[in-house]
């Protein structure tokens, strides 16, 4: 137990006390009586069945969070990361297959775990409250194909990853940051049409009076748009949503069945008069770009440190290697990185207000302010989340800021 064995700890206790904090912070705005500011959005009825719901979530939420938080200090105090690191280089000493070995243990007992918890979730709470509409077979296929994609996709990134470390050194820090770009604008462009196929299926917007509306929209705005998808969200859950995709000539815009069906044209065009907004002010071309420069000062600093033995022997093992490296290693960068989160929910916050403002600008506020009250009132939103969890957790404005913004303009 090596003092970084010990700051570790430390991070992992402060973080977990103060996500327990937040949770209870948001405790403090339940109410049992129709608060002023929600009225006009959700009846009385709805308002119960919301706060019920939330108290349900954060209940389940405290227990599977101190769960997982046991599980991963047992795994710390009683050395289950040397544990499963002695596993796999009984089976090999190549130390790709050994890092695939040891993170394939590890993802896969920890999904199995937790996968209790998750089927709870699905089939209790959200049974429960109206939304799911999963099936037996359709959770059970989702996991197996989860695993695979897991394997193939993850498992394929890491050993390149490790191939360049062994191959180029000091230097491989840059050569990853380039290979990891790469990847993360390619599943920019195509992963709608590449992975969301496998869980769910996407049909062309058929024409119609909401089709040609939203291309009368586009047109009038310059934006080209020849992809406009409807996706069966009613296969898992009630709970609406829409979405843009890609980049260049691979953008979609990608509407989900249930939203379709609540909302009425003006609606559904103000939504993806929003969505319009993001590209128009390049928010996904900033947001990708400032993930990739996270990404590198992330490898740049590992790089500094991959070949400690402090990282390796904070975790139990006595030789370092690149997988007991990264883990301990991602414990440690683990505070800066939710500090980046902050701010990028910040500025995510700022886009969805200027995408607002678009959509109000080039359409109507009126029928987009309607489809997010509908939204939030289908999908049972906590419309009153204390100020502290939505600065360090929302990546959208809660949703009376948003409608308060709105008839300001």
């Amino acid at each position: 137990m090596t003092p970084l064995f010990w700051i570790i700890i430390g991070i992992l206790i402060f973080d977990f006390i103060l996500e327990r904090w937040l949770d209870y912070l948001n405790t403090t705005r339940w109410s049992t009586q129709l608060p002023d500011e929600v009225k006009g959005i959700y009846d009385e009825e709805k308002y119960r069945k919301q706060q019920a719901y939330s108290r349900t979530n954060h209940r389940f939420g405290m227990l599977t969070s101190s769960f997982s938080f046991v599980l991963l200090m047992l795994m710390f105090f009683f050395e289950g990361f040397a544990i499963v690191n002695n596993w796999a280089l009984s089976v090999s000493s190549n130390p790709i297959w050994a890092a695939l070995l040891f993170f394939g243990i590890l993802m896969l007992g920890s999904d199995l775990l937790t996968t209790p918890f998750d089927w709870y979730s699905t089939f209790v709470i959200e049974e429960k409250y109206g939304f799911n509409k999963t099936t037996v077979k359709t959770y059970l296929l989702d996991k197996l194909k989860g695993w695979l994609l897991g394997a193939l996709i993850g498992g394929g990134l890491l050993a390149l990853i490790i191939f360049i470390y062994l191959k180029t050194g000091e230097w491989f820090w840059v050569y990853v940051w380039l290979v990891v770009s790469g990847f993360s604008v390619f599943m920019a462009m195509f992963y709608s049409s590449l992975i969301v196929p496998l869980f769910n299926k996407q049909t062309p917007l058929e024409d119609g009076e909401l089709k040609q509306a939203i291309q009368d929209f586009a047109s009038k705005v310059g934006f080209k748009l020849d992809n406009i998808y409807v996706i069966d969200g009613s296969k898992r859950s009630t709970k609406a949503n829409a979405y843009f995709s890609g980049l260049g000539p691979k953008k979609r815009i990608v509407l989900y069945d249930t939203l379709i069906k609540d909302m009425e044209i003006p609606e559904l065009v103000a939504v993806l008069a929003h969505e319009i907004g993001h590209y128009k002010k390049k928010h996904i071309i900033w947001s990708l770009l400032i993930g990739l420069l996270q990404t590198g000062l992330m490898l740049f600093i590992f790089s500094l440190l991959i070949d400690s033995p402090a990282l390796s022997a904070a975790l139990g093992v006595a030789k370092p290697s690149f997988h007991i490296g990264l883990i301990a290693f991602g414990i440690l960068y683990s505070p800066l990185s939710s500090i980046m989160g902050i701010g990028m929910n910040h500025l995510s916050r700022k886009n969805e207000y200027e995408a607002d403002d678009f959509a109000a600008q080039n359409y109507s506020g009126e029928p987009l302010a309607s489809a997010l009250k509908k939204l939030s009132v289908k999908n049972l939103s906590n419309l009153r989340p204390h100020p502290a969890y939505v600065f360090v957790h929302y990546s959208h404005p809660p949703l009376l800021q948003r409608l308060k913004a709105l008839r300001g303009k």
